[in-house]
Parts: C-alpha cells; structure tokens; sequence
C-alpha cells in the first residue's frame, strides 16, 4: 500500500480507503462487516471513512465496535455531519455540529476523529457560523481535521475566505471514469488552497468492476441485486454505460491488472487525489482493490479508456 499526504495537514492516508455507505451496519453482515475491515489493516488501509447518517448511526457504532482495542494511532478515521439523524436534527447549525459531533463519538467510541466532514452545504445556515463551529470542534480536540463532500467552487472560496477559521484539508467529490465534473474546477481550487481529494465511488458503485453485462440480470451477490445497497444504482445500469465500460476490459489486460484495479489506478493518477474510497462486502474484493495502490499504467491506455467512455461519462 502506498500513502499521499492528506492536504495542509499532517495525515498520511493510504491511497486505497475503506467506506462504510450502505454496507457496515446496513447491508452487510456484521461478520463480513468485522473480516473486511480486519482485511484492510492486513493490506496497509488506514482511512476508514464513515458518516452519521449511514444507517442513521448503525456504520458508525458498528465501527466503534470493531476499532476497539486498536491503536487509535494506527488508522485515520474520517466521519461526516449534514443529512437528517431525525424530524429535527440535521444540517451545520452551531447547535447541530456540537450535538452531532458528541454524538459521532460517543459511537465511535472515541475522543476524536481525525476529519470531520461537512456532508454537503447548508444554505439555510450563514457560512460563518457553519465554519465557526467546525472550528470549535478542533479547538476543543474533538477533530483534528475539518473537510467537506461536495461543495461548490463558489463555496468553497467563500469558507476560505472566512477570517480566523479553520482551513478545509480535503474535499470528498464523486469521481470516477465516467464521473468527471470535479477536475475542470474544484481540484485546482482545492491544491491551491490546500486541501486534497478523499474521491468516493471511483467504482461507480461497482459498474466499472466489469461484472454487469448489458442484457443480463446482475450477478446474484452484487450490489445491484441488494434491496438495501442497490437503490441508487439504476444510472448506472444502462446498457450504453455498461457496454462502454465492456469495451474497457481489453486495456486492463493489456495493462495486467483487472478493471477494477485499472479503473481505481485512473483516478489515482490525478496528483490533488490522495484516497479513493472503495466498499466491501467480502475481504477478496478488498484485496483486489487495494492491489491498484502503487500501479504503473501506461499513460495512452488512459487515454484510450477516456475516449471509450467519453460520450457517457459525466463531464460537466
């Protein structure tokens, strides 16, 4: 496993990450949960990035239960604040981060996570009293990091702009092969300010593993067929995409490795990108994945996917 610096700051993460969305506490067994992230350990994973409102609490305190016992300096834990916990509770008031951030922890059962993430932007919160509670919570050791997932380049700018306030250390976009739209604008934003990208569904959940054919019902163990993960695939699955992607297989050959690991070392070879975040429901895909780390990949194999999936990526 091979590691980036994580921003302005002092973290090293492992450029493969572990995420827990629909998966831990939710759509995985606790078993299968618990082994796969024993496996990460044993490959060299060091992020482990969660959110509160995964399973309305049930990742993180499956988590919590898990990383007990531990070196609470031997992995980088990441979590998130925005989307409801209930009627009442949600955005990035003041009152919401200092409740949700007690709350997180007590989970986690832990003092601190190392990032603390807006999940989104909350435009019915001034933007000076979201940054100034994300800055309490590190001055008061509840976090060592503040990043966000998600947020515009005009808002982006703004927080930076805050006087006094503690500085974004990493961004967490969407991106993949056919999902583009953050390079044009928010990574050279995001190196010029500091702050790196921790990149989530760089699999398009799953779709660029190659395992879904066009004219062909998912594989029966795939997330695609899972009433609790598969629900926000249906983009995914059309047949264009899936026979573009189809048509990606031959490069990964060529380069020795599977999709997956082509499609992962892709978004890895964009410098301001320092984690990619896969899920697992099986220890032998973590592994797979985590073999991408470190990858040397011609360059106009690359180039030759990018044209493949140009005309149904998302670009812009």
């Amino acid at each position: 496993m091979k590691y980036r610096k994580l921003g302005a700051s002092d973290l090293t993460v492992s450029e493969i990450s572990l995420g827990s969305w629909l998966t831990y506490g939710v759509g995985v067994e606790r078993d299968k949960a618990a082994a796969c992230v024993d496996k990460a350990f044993d490959l060299g994973i060091n992020l482990i990035d969660t959110a509160n409102v995964y399973g309305r609490g049930a990742a993180e305190t499956f988590l919590g239960e898990v990383l007990q016992g531990r070196p609470r300096d031997s992995y980088v834990l990441a979590t998130k604040v925005f989307f409801p916990m209930s009627a009442t509770d949600r955005g990035l008031s003041r009152a919401q981060i200092a409740k949700q951030i007690d709350a997180s922890l007590a989970r986690l059962k832990t003092g601190y996570v190392d990032l603390y993430q807006c999940h989104r932007y909350d435009p019915a919160t001034p933007l000076e009293e979201t940054m100034q509670a994300l800055t309490d919570v590190v001055r008061q050791g509840k976090a060592r990091y503040i990043g966000f997932s998600e947020w515009s380049p005009e808002q982006i700018a703004a927080a930076a702009a805050i006087a006094g306030a503690e500085r974004f250390v990493s961004s967490q976009p969407q991106y993949s092969l056919l999902h583009r739209r953050p390079e044009e604008k928010v990574f050279p934003l995001c190196d010029r300010l500091g702050a790196s990208q921790i990149v989530w569904s760089p699999l398009a959940q799953g779709v660029l593993t190659g395992k879904y054919a066009p004219g062909s019902a998912p594989p029966p163990d795939s997330r695609a067929k899972s009433d609790s993960m598969g629900q926000m695939m249906t983009d995914w699955l059309r047949p264009d995409i899936l026979q573009a992607v189809q048509e990606l297989k031959p490069l990964a050959a060529q380069a020795g490795c599977t999709l997956s690991q082509f499609s992962l070392a892709w978004v890895l070879r964009e410098p301001n990108v320092a984690s990619a975040i896969v899920g697992a429901s099986r220890p032998a895909q973590l592994e797979e994945n985590a073999a991408a780390s470190g990858l040397t990949i011609d360059p106009a194999l690359f180039h030759q996917a990018e044209a493949i999936v140009a005309p149904v990526a998302r670009a812009a």
